[in-house]
């Protein structure tokens, strides 16, 4: 079963990005590689449950088993010794990774508090975009009883494009809510 967003990029979003940019090919038209979802949990050295739950949780929002991330080195001010658990993330490709990007653009997000559309400017300068949530409660899939405390994640959305132009033109077009 392909994704509704994978229909619409094929059959709409392809010719409006030959369009606008006046590429010669199609295969020059910026198309999604991956989207990480990473969870930094620093109070996950103190506390390996909260680890547990975050894996558990992060695993039914994108549908796919995450992995436990370590720290790199020891830093004495956190109390942090390399090697430690201090987070999971999860890299969606393929069905997942589409299946994943419309129920965050079409279900999560106006689902946030207050919200205005995402910020247009956290883009990397090579077309990758990344969002910060600071609750994984926006997510249906999440009930608000089972949680033991609010945690957020970050998302990268990794594509082809060239210049952050392109890449803002191509998530826009996908159904991304920036600001105006």
């Amino acid at each position: 079963m392909a994704s509704r967003l994978k229909e619409r990029y094929k059959s709409e979003i392809i010719p409006a990005l030959m369009e606008k940019f006046k590429y010669q090919n199609v295969m020059q038209v910026p198309k999604l590689e991956k989207v990480v979802v990473n969870m930094g949990l620093g109070e996950a050295k103190d506390n390996p449950k909260i680890l547990e739950t975050a894996v558990e949780e992060m695993g039914i929002i994108t549908g796919q088993k995450p992995v436990i991330t370590k720290a790199k080195k020891s830093v004495s001010n956190f109390k942090l010794r390399a090697g430690m658990p201090i987070g999971c993330k999860t890299t969606l490709r393929g069905e997942k990774m589409y299946d994943f990007l419309d129920k965050l653009v079409s279900v999560a997000l106006p689902r946030v508090r207050d919200f205005r559309g995402v910020s247009s400017t956290a883009f990397d300068g090579r077309g990758n975009y990344a969002l910060g949530i600071r609750e994984q409660l926006i997510f249906p899939e999440i009930e608000y009883d089972k949680i033991d405390k609010i945690k957020g994640m970050d998302i990268i959305i990794v594509t082809t494009a060239e210049t952050d132009e392109e890449a803002r033109e191509f998530l826009r077009l996908m159904g991304m809510p920036f600001k105006k």
